[in-house]
């Protein structure tokens, strides 16, 4: 009886960290992210420059049941991250106790990493919902020895890639487990394998012809480009521990304890008996190290973001649930419940000033000041060359195209396979806008930008546009440049 209470406990709290979450979804305005990925989705393809395409596909699928709005798109991330966490304690109840499924289940659902998924549109958000059923179909397909499951995994796994290359690591699990696993192995010269391979292919094939027609430009920008910088640098312990640092915020200090417990009592157990696991966790530590693994080496020469570990940490959570009982829970819930009402507080009030163009706040009255710009002046086009993130956020809000690096000879990202040839914009004069991220220069540059003055006649320095908090304290800034006769890149 005690117990039951104290689960009843559990759940309150639980529930009342998702009513939280929910708040924050629907209080946080539109991050630079969630504009970019919706433009993929107004221009649905095969994939896409950076990323492949089932983000588009997610976005445009819940458009059409909620409509274009902001509200509509932080829905749609919480929805189908929820529909995770769901797949999650399926997944858990094929390895645990009732019990324990419940419980990892729970642990999984309040760490950090499940709210930046329910709130911030990103590749991770379908990648994270396909590998938690392609987990799911595939325990089904080798230890129920359900035969037509092989394929549904194999189409799973192409899935999952057309959310995320690192969806590759799910097609390495699978070989990695077989490898290893005795009982198992004769499974990877058999026809199911055969079927999960080539329904992988079948399911990927978006992915696959895009970039056969873009000379492979979007599986190069993702791999080859980061390799080549990787092979460059040499050791940066700062890169190492913020990683670190990186990885127990989104998982949460008890939990990431917890993980590092049950990796060390594995990792015992094996040399004292010096055997592999059972196959059941065997299974768990086949998707779970080889990618966390990896990434932890990388990040002792590059800067690991913080999401790209995330679905390693799916097979891991419940592989403590083996290990770890309602004292971390209650541990990683208290940590969740106060971590989660300080960023509420952040989000509704903005106390500290987040120096940087990946945030909620500020951009709705760039848009009013810009449409301000654009009635007065309505033969300019504008652009701007941050990457992706101001050009995004402008063309969600605003009927005229905004355009980005490209028209002065920059990456353009998907807008420049969007727009690959910019003539027609020859002789018209523009806006150019430029995120002062650190706000440390004064009210005006003491130089005007070089690839600005290359591609125009005429480039005059303007006031730069002040977003203010109502105690007039500055909190973005935006340089304003007006140029005029483009002549083209």
């Amino acid at each position: 009886m005690e117990l039951a209470l104290k689960n009843k406990g559990i759940l309150i709290a639980f529930i009342g960290l998702y009513l939280v979450r929910l708040l924050l979804t629907q209080s946080m305005g539109l991050m630079p992210q969630d504009a970019y990925y919706y433009y993929y989705s107004e221009h649905l393809a095969l994939s896409y420059f950076d990323h492949p395409p089932m983000v588009a596909y997610m976005l445009h699928f819940f458009s059409l049941l909620f409509g274009k709005s902001v509200v509509a798109i932080k829905l749609t991330d919480f929805l189908v991250t929820l529909g995770t966490l769901f797949s999650f304690f399926h997944l858990s109840k094929c390895f645990l106790e009732k019990q324990q499924a419940l419980n990892a289940a729970l642990l999984f659902g309040s760490t950090l990493f499940v709210t930046i998924l329910s709130i911030n549109t990103t590749p991770d958000v379908p990648l994270m919902f396909f590998w938690t059923l392609t987990l799911l179909v595939f325990y089904k397909a080798v230890f129920e020895q359900k035969e037509a499951y092989w394929a549904i995994a194999g189409l799973l796994i192409g899935l999952s890639f057309d959310s995320k290359y690192t969806a590759l690591f799910l097609l390495f699990g699978v070989f990695f487990f077989l490898v290893l696993s005795s009982k198992h192995r004769h499974l990877l010269l058999s026809r199911s394998m055969l079927w999960l391979l080539l329904s992988f292919v079948v399911g990927c094939t978006p992915v696959l012809v895009w970039n056969a027609q873009n000379e492979w430009v979007s599986l190069l920008f993702q791999s080859s480009d980061r390799a080549t910088t990787i092979m460059k640098l040499s050791f940066r312990p700062k890169y190492l521990f913020g990683n670190l640092g990186t990885q127990i915020l989104i998982l949460l200090p008890p939990l990431f304890i917890g993980l590092l417990i049950t990796l060390t009592k594995v990792g015992r157990e094996m040399i004292s008996k010096w055997r592999l696991p059972d196959g059941k966790r065997l299974f768990l530590l086949a998707f779970s190290v080889p990618l966390l693994g990896f990434f932890f080496a990388v990040s002792f020469f590059y800067w690991v973001k913080l999401n790209w570990m995330m679905p390693g940490y799916i097979a891991a959570i419940i592989l403590a649930g083996h290990y770890l009982g309602n004292r971390t829970l209650n541990y990683q819930l208290g940590f969740a419940l106060v971590l989660h009402f300080v960023a509420l507080y952040q989000v509704i009030n903005y106390p500290i000033i987040l120096k940087s163009d990946d945030t909620w706040y500020g951009w709705e009255e760039l848009v009013t000041e810009v449409e301000t710009l654009q009635a007065g002046h309505p033969d300019h086009f504008f652009f701007s060359n941050d990457g992706y993130k101001t050009t995004a956020v402008l063309n969600f809000y605003l009927d005229k195209p905004v355009y980005a690096g490209n028209v002065i000879g920059e990456p353009g990202f998907q807008f420049e396979v969007i727009n690959p040839q910019l003539n027609f914009l020859k002789g018209q004069d523009a806006f150019y806008l430029d995120s002062d991220k650190r706000m440390k220069s004064p009210d005006s540059l003491d130089f005007i930008p070089p690839l600005l003055i290359e591609h125009f006649d005429t480039v005059i320095q303007l006031a730069p546009i002040l977003i203010e908090a109502d105690n007039g304290e500055i909190q973005r800034k935006f340089w304003v440049f007006e140029c005029q006769n483009y002549q083209g890149k």
